[in-house]
This record gives C-alpha cells, sequence and structure tokens, in this order.
C-alpha cells in the first residue's frame, strides 16, 4: 500500500488508520499471525494503532497485549493472569527518558553517579531477565532519547552529572547488553529522534497533556521502524536491489555522452552525489544485499559505464546486469527467475516515474521507491527499511558470490546431456547435523525467509530454535552443501516433534538456490537412520499449501510416504514406516 511506503505522510495515516486497516484487511491476503505485548512507560494506543498497520502492510497480522499506562516494569516483574496467558512472540518495551526514575545531583560525586547508573542498568536488566526467563521470545527495547534541554550546554554531554553524559552511559550498557544477548534488539530512538528534530519530538505538551513520550505526529515513524525491526525477524526482508544505470548510478546517458561524460567522481558536485550513492550500494552489497542492473541500453555501453575509472561500483559487483531494449519489467521477472527467487523480493530503483509505474503495475509485490532527487536516494532507500539487518551472519556476507557461484552451476548444467552426470560432476559434499549453536542465527533466518521450498511454512525466532534444539523431545537437522564452485551455507532443516515412537513433522525446508540437488534426499536419508537409532516407528508428514510453495505438495510422495488424508483446503497428511531395509535415496551427496 503507497500510503505506508517510506517517505509517508504520517499526519495523513493517523488520520485515515480505520479506512488503511480496512482496505489492509479486505485485500485476501493471508498473513502470519504474531502476538505483540507492547510494556509502556507511557501511552502506547496510538503507536499500537500503528503499529498494526505497518506489520499488516508487511504481511503479519498482530494480536496485542498492552500494558496499563507506565506499568512496564510491574507487567514484566509481575505479571497478571493475561500477560502471562499472553505468551508472546515479541515483547516491546516502549521506554524513553521520562522514565529514568533519578538524574545525578549537581553536586553528586563520581562515585555517587557509578552508583546511580549501575542501580538504574540494574532495573532494566533485572526486567529484562525476568523476560527472558519467563517467555523466551524476542525483546525489543527503545534506547533514550536525548535530553530536550541542556542545563549546562554543550557541557551536558561531557560532565558527569549531565543528563545527556547519563543517558549516554545508559545507553551503552543497554547496548553491550544486546551485543551479549540473543533476541534482544534495539529499537534507536535517538537516531529517530534526531532525524524528526528533537524539538518537535519531545514536545513537551504532548507529556503534560497526554503522557505520550513524544509528539503525536511523529508516532507513525516510531511504529514503521519497530515494525521494519519485526518483519525482519520473521523473514520479511527484501533480498536484492535491481538498479537502473543513467541518471540513476551516475548522470547522464552513457550511450549519447559516452562514458567519458558521466558525472561520477570528486571533480563536481553532482558527481560526487552520485559516487556517494554507489558508494552506499557497494556497503549494502557487503552485508549481503544482492545487487542487479536492469538498463535499456547497449549491454557494451552499460559495462563501459560500470567500468568508469571514478566508478565505486564494478561489473563483478553485481549479479545480473540485463542492458538491452525490453521492458523493465521483463527484465526484472527474468532476474526474480534466474536467482530462483520472489518478486516481492526486490526492490527496483529507477529514477524514471514512467518505468517505476511499469514495474508497480506489472511486478505488484516488488517494492517500488519513489527515487526523485539524487541527493536523496541514500536517504529514501535506508530509511524505508527493505534490509533491516536484525542478525549478520558469515552466509549473509558471503550471499554475493554464492549467488554468482550459483550462475556458474547454471552453466554448467547446460553444458551436460544427463543431469546425473552433471550432479557428479559438481563434487558435492553436504554436512548434515542437529542444530549447533553456530548456526543458530542462520538457521532461524532459514526459517522466516524460505516459501517456495517450505512444507508447513511454520516461522521461528531465534530463541524458539534454541528452545527446540534444547528439547530432547525434538529431533533437529540442519544441512550444509558444498561443490567444486563453493559453500553454499546452511540450506535445509528439518523439525520433528516425538510423540511415542511417532515422529511429527513440524517443518521442512530448502533454500530455492539449490534446488534440484538432491540434497533433500541426502537430508532424508539421515533422517531415517537417525529415527531408527532413537526407535521410532513411524514418520508423519504434513503440507501444508501456500500460494507460494506449490512446488512441494508432492515432496511426501517422491520420498517414499504413503498419503494418510486430504482435507477440503489441501493440507495433506503422510505416513512412512523407516525399517532397516531402507535404501538411501542420496547417490551424488558425499555426506561429512
Amino acid at each position: 500500500m503507497r500510503e505506508l511506503e517510506y517517505p509517508f505522510d504520517g499526519e495523513m495515516i493517523l488520520k485515515k488508520a480505520k479506512s488503511i486497516k480496512k482496505a489492509l484487511l479486505s485485500d485476501g491476503s493471508k498473513r502470519m499471525v504474531k502476538k505483540i505485548a507492547v510494556l509502556g512507560g507511557s501511552t502506547t494506543h496510538d503507536i499500537i494503532k500503528m503499529l498494526e498497520l505497518f506489520l499488516l502492510h508487511y504481511g503479519i497480522e498482530p494480536v496485542f497485549y498492552e500494558s496499563e499506562y507506565g506499568q512496564y516494569f510491574q507487567d514484566a516483574m509481575f505479571p497478571g493472569e493475561e500477560l502471562a496467558g499472553f505468551n508472546p512472540d515479541v515483547i516491546y518495551i516502549h521506554t524513553c527518558n521520562r522514565n529514568i526514575q533519578a538524574y545525578p545531583a549537581i553536586d553528586a560525586s563520581e562515585e555517587e553517579v557509578e552508583d546511580l547508573l549501575s542501580s538504574t542498568l540494574a532495573r532494566f536488566r533485572s526486567m529484562w531477565e525476568a523476560l527472558r526467563e519467563r517467555y523466551g521470545c524476542v525483546i525489543i527495547q527503545n534506547n533514550f532519547e536525548f535530553p530536550y534541554y541542556r542545563l549546562m550546554g554543550n557541557k551536558e554531554a561531557v560532565d558527569i552529572h549531565g543528563r545527556q553524559y547519563f543517558l549516554n552511559r545508559l545507553n551503552e550498557g543497554f547496548y553491550r547488553y544486546a551485543r551479549e544477548n540473543r533476541n534482544f534488539y534495539i529499537n534507536d530512538i535517538q537516531y529517530l529522534s534526531s532525524c524528526y528534530g528533537l524539538d518537535k519530538w519531545s514536545d513537551p505538551f504532548y507529556w503534560h497533556m497526554y503522557k505520550y513520550a513524544l509528539c503525536l505526529p511523529a508516532i507513525p515513524y516510531l511504529s514503521f521502524n519497530v515494525a521494519n525491526m519485526i518483519k525482519a525477524l520473521y523473514g520479511k526482508n527484501k533480498k536484492a536491489l535491481v538498479l537502473d544505470l543513467d541518471n540513476t548510478l551516475w548522470g547522464g546517458v552513457v550511450g549519447d555522452d559516452g562514458p567519458e561524460n558521466l558525472e561520477i567522481g570528486q571533480e563536481t558536485s553532482m558527481g560526487q552525489v552520485y559516487t556517494e550513492f554507489q558508494s552506499y550500494l557497494k556497503q549494502q552489497k557487503d552485508i549481503g544485499v544482492l545487487l542487479n542492473v536492469s538498463s535499456k541500453n547497449e549491454p557494451e555501453n552499460a559495462l563501459a559505464g560500470l567500468s568508469h575509472p571514478d566508478g565505486v561500483l564494478r561489473p563483478e559487483d553485481f549479479i545480473l546486469i540485463k542492458a538491452n531494449w525490453e521492458p523493465k519489467s521483463e527484465n526484472v521477472a527474468k532476474i526474480a527467475s534466474e536467482l530462483d527467487i520472489l518478486p516481492e523480493s526486490l526492490v527496483f530503483v529507477d529514477d524514471n516515474p514512467a518505468e517505476r509505474e511499469i514495474v508497480r503495475t506489472q511486478l505488484p509485490g516488488t517494492a517500488v521507491p519513489e527515487m526523485e532527487s539524487p541527493e536523496q536516494f541514500i536517504r529514501i532507500l535506508d530509511r524505508s527499511g527493505f534490509f533491516e539487518v536484525t542478525a549478520l551472519s558469515e552466509d549473509d556476507k558471503q550471499r554475493g558470490e554464492m549467488y554468482k557461484a550459483n550462475l556458474e552451476r547454471k552453466k554448467q548444467q547446460e553444458s551436460f546431456g544427463n543431469y546425473e552426470e552433471y550432479l557428479e560432476s559438481l563434487q558435492m559434499v553436504g554436512h548434515i547435523k542437529a542444530f549447533e549453536p553456530l548456526y543458530m542465527a542462520r538457521i532461524a533466518q532459514l526459517t522466516n525467509k524460505s516459501n517456495q521450498f517450505n512444507l508447513t511454512t511454520k516461522r521461528y525466532t531465534q530463541a524458539q530454535i534454541e528452545q527446540t534444539a534444547a528439547d530432547p523431545a525434538y529431533i533437529t537437522l540442519y544441512g550444509k552443501l558444498e561443490d567444486k564452485f563453493g559453500d553454499n551455507g546452511v540450506v535445509s532443516v528439518v523439525i520433528g516433534r516425538r510423540e511415542d515412537d511417532t515422529l511429527h513433522i513440524e517443518l521442512w525446508l530448502m533454500s530455492c538456490r539449490v534446488l534440484k540437488r538432491d540434497m533433500e534426499f541426502a537430508m532424508m536419508d539421515v533422517l531415517v537412520h537417525k529415527c531408527l537409532q532413537e526407535g521410532i516407528k513411524k514418520i508423519k508428514g504434513y503440507y501444508y499449501p501456500t500460494a507460494k510453495n506449490k512446488m512441494v505438495e508432492n515432496f511426501y510422495d517422491l520420498q517414499g510416504f504413503t498419503l494418510e488424508s486430504r482435507d477440503a483446503e489441501g493440507n495433506t497428511v503422510w505416513n512412512f514406516e523407516p525399517d532397516a531395509s531402507y535404501q538411501d535415496k542420496n547417490k551424488v551427496i558425499t555426506l561429512q
């Protein structure tokens, strides 16, 4: 919905919240349901109302618990029956600098200031630990915005008695806790308030009149930021950028002006703008965003522009470069297909409003931000939250190389007449083991990102993955796959819950970048042998159809399961009885 895409009109969203919600709920989308507890140190009603809209837009249907005004600490430490039985997936603690119980007195000693810092941090830590122990779910905690006045002026940031100094130290304590504890995240309202404007954000009128920690018009921006974190946790991030070239990555038209006359580099102010934008995109690549090109250009002109000596990006920084005269919407769709991802995983970036509208119309799931002024390109992309990072694994950092290697595999496949010979030529090596701490973050990430090869599409946070791995009632397996082109990383996950002598498969998924590589057979072999070791006599598999996972509706049939039931909605239940006569199905992957 365009109204909820950055940059948006926050006041308009507040006014039209009911009609926007109605439109979102009437679009027929099937959304994942998540329970979110909001514990507030101030009034939170409108924050929840806005958060609901953004989450619905991201494909998440939230169910909320809201604490009474100012009761965040009491609810965390001494929950009533309602919260205790709510069993939240996410807890959002909305506090602000007005919730600090005491600041240093101007005549306090250094020791007294340190004691006050320690006791304030200890109060928050005790709350976080109580919530983690009781619910084991994701916790999102605000840091502190700057105070809206400075008693000592600039010295506030330096003097140990200054409120600004005190809040900065508290924030560093919060950040340290986030670094040391998984499933704990900081909602950076210090940054948000500075972007919005601290004077407006902290307008005292809204606190004294309504007990809002921030001004009413800023609430959509706060909720948008929290929604971006939640959608990232549940696999709703975008995966790739598709970039125009002329007047997007550089100033000018390479085919008309020639590469030597493009505006890029330090010689002109506009050249510096485009250089900075390319540098930003290069950093996106470094955190795992896949860069691609769709440009109406001759291929040699596109490559000449990308090889400009003053450019930051080079042809090798891109996975796919589509430089031709085909409609860009078709090129974008082909890029999605060749990457084995859905068009809704893409962000299309183009300075031309006509091209943006065509892609927006032809590929409704693809994000198409409004890119009008080159000076604002970075701000628009950065604050849209397309690639919000909640965890950064080695697989993320290597994602671009993994996809490039996959394209090399496809090229090699085309040179073989026999598919099995092609698979053998890859020299594949698999590592299939029970969940390990090293890969918990990647496993959780995969459960939330995989939509097509995912039989139940059940989603897990990292906390839930860790709980499942520690529970003896579960059998867990992850699969890594390497070949002569490189390491694909963790690509497959199986979770089975044991009930007496039966194993119920609650999750079976695989990354689409290793489709048709027989990894599913290798996972099946290891699962069967594990079940035989543990005396399991029956494996029950479940398939729940979605708009995206039709490719695996016959998966269990191919694995040798027998169909037990099928309901009117297409949900199926399958049975398999492992025994010593089982013959391994995998013939091409060497397991280590």
